[in-house]
């Protein structure tokens, strides 16, 4: 929705902070303010309109002097206007403004209350209160310059070169100055031991449709990422009934490096069969090679799997932009939480396998969600995930892990979530399309994307420096010249230390090779779904 940047502290020059934000301006095309407190700090919006276009702008002033700026969307905001917040007068019909409405009415305790993806900053006086939601869809750092002053904002780029010290800032928490770092969402499933919900089908797939459901709030065009695996093709089918009871069509997008790439295919025959206005978008090997340095500049990282991924998303959301969309529902989230990506079959317990689904979940801010924010930001486009609704990560975690482990279906990923949308006598998806092995969207995207980049790389890499990349970089040390080359650059947009203690790198658990491609497991050619799914019964 925005890139936000607010400086706590006195003295900092407002022209400044004004550029500062307006390196994030790809985040919100459609609108910048600055907003200068009594006591000195400075707020900053970008702003992308979804809700309320015409008086929704921020900052947003509070009933008396309290002022905010929020990237993300509120889904239950008319609710609490109905509710606890019923007594404020509302300066605005943004879903935004709730969020300084309940601080006001209910001081730093409130961020459960807000069922959304959200990052934020309040400040009323001296006291402020900054917070991400419970599972960091929406990006947030912080950091502090040589005079004391406190930073906050949506991406890295507007403050790594102002403080001496910077990190993200984590999910599920609010952060006050008389507080510190405060862990405001402690669900149940965190701890393993918890799963002991007896497997319901119907509640699995009613949490994903009302997930989906609130996830179409906009006033502006909405759309779907659809690659043709289970996960996309799912929100697609979701999405596409619900608008059409309204009477809309659902616009869905693929892209691959040809009309016969696997996700294109796959995608194809999903459109089709749902009757969605689709849109194919190609890339070559080339335009992904030229624009590394834009991606890893905009994403913020060198996760290689991220740096993948990124280019091809980042030309899709180009196209979805070109089309007039500005809100899309993507399907990150559901490979953590059912264990679907293909190294999931290798757990060596039923308790690793939970432990390992609860911690990809909580760690999906430095990777999934992180480069499917900000490379579709990079566009001006708001991504939304369902799969991370914190209702249906409360149904779906605390499953018995038994039900959810491949073994258990002819080393079927993700069985429960694909039986609990087959439907015969109302179908969803076509069978191939809902019973489709896992393809990460790097590998479906065309295999040759991978292959080729890694030989560009390795063109671009000496043995020499590879060498000596530990001397380099001895934090998070690249070992491939791929991850060498992402380590580069990023180091010549990033240089700070800081910097690259932000990136965590994905590396697939229980598998020979570290590779974070799919094709890396060995499952990955092995797969049999349509047999399976025939013979086990649930």
């Amino acid at each position: 929705m925005s890139g936000l940047l607010a400086v706590i502290g006195k003295g900092k020059d407002p022209q400044l902070v004004k550029e500062l934000s307006t390196r994030m301006s790809h985040r919100g095309p459609d609108e910048s303010d600055l907003h200068i407190m009594e006591n000195g700090s400075i707020m900053c919006h970008e702003s992308l309109s979804i809700i309320d276009l015409k008086s929704g702008k921020q900052p947003i002033q509070g009933t008396n002097k309290a002022w905010m700026v929020h990237d993300g969307e509120i889904y239950n905001y008319k609710e609490l206007k109905e509710t606890v917040l019923k007594e404020h007068t509302f300066r605005t019909k943004s879903d935004s403004e709730v969020i300084v409405h309940l601080y006001e009415e209910f001081g730093y305790k409130f961020c459960n209350m807000l069922d959304g993806d959200f990052a934020f900053v309040i400040i009323d006086g001296d006291n402020y209160i900054a917070a991400r939601d419970a599972v960091g869809v929406k990006p947030l750092y912080y950091g502090l310059d040589e005079r004391g002053r406190i930073y906050f904002s949506s991406e890295m780029k507007s403050i790594a070169d102002q403080c001496k010290s910077f990190s993200t800032f984590p999910p599920g928490h609010y952060y006050t100055g008389k507080t510190g770092f405060v862990k405001y969402y402690n669900p149940e499933y965190e701890d393993y031991t918890k799963a002991n919900q007896v497997l319901d089908l119907d509640l699995i797939r009613e949490t994903l449709i009302e997930a989906t459901s609130k996830r179409l709030m906009s006033e502006v065009p909405v759309g779907v990422l659809l690659s043709g695996g289970l996960d996309s093709s799912l929100l697609s089918a979701i999405a596409a009934r619900l608008l059409k009871e309204k009477g809309e069509k659902l616009h869905s997008f693929s892209i691959g490096l040809n009309a016969d790439s696997p996700d294109n295919i796959a995608a194809r025959k999903a459109a089709e069969f749902l009757g969605t206005e689709h849109h194919e978008v190609y890339f070559t090997v080339e335009e992904g090679v030229s624009i590394l340095e834009k991606i890893i500049y905009h994403i913020e990282t060198y996760d290689i799997i991220s740096v993948r991924a990124g280019v091809p998303m980042y030309f899709l959301s180009k196209a979805i932009a070109d089309q007039g969309v500005k809100v899309i529902l993507s399907g990150e989230g559901a490979d953590e939480v059912f264990g679907g990506h293909l190294y999931f079959r290798n757990a060596p317990s039923t308790e690793e396998f939970q432990k390992e689904t609860i911690e990809r979940v909580q760690k999906l801010f430095t990777a999934d969600l992180l480069r499917a924010d900000k490379s579709t930001m990079a566009n001006g486009i708001e991504t939304r995930v369902p799969f991370l609704d914190k209702q249906f990560l409360d149904v779906t975690i605390r499953i018995k892990p038994e039900e959810k482990q491949p073994k258990k279906y002819d080393s079927v990923e993700k069985y429960i979530l694909r039986k609990a949308f087959d439907t015969p006598e109302n179908p969803y998806l076509p069978t191939e399309v809902l019973w489709r092995q896992k393809e990460q969207f790097s590998d479906g995207v065309g295999y040759n994307w991978i292959d080729q980049l890694i030989e560009y790389c390795a063109t671009q890499v000496s043995d020499e420096q590879l060498a000596a990349a530990s001397t380099e970089f001895p934090y998070n040390s690249p070992t491939t010249k791929e991850a060498y080359l992402y380590r580069s650059i990023f180091h010549k947009f990033y240089p700070q230390i800081s910097a690259a203690h932000t990136v965590r790198k994905w590396i697939p658990k229980w598998q020979e090779n570290q590779d974070p491609s799919g094709r890396a497991n060995a499952a990955h050619l092995e797969g049999n779904f349509e047999a399976a799914k025939s013979s086990v019964a649930v």
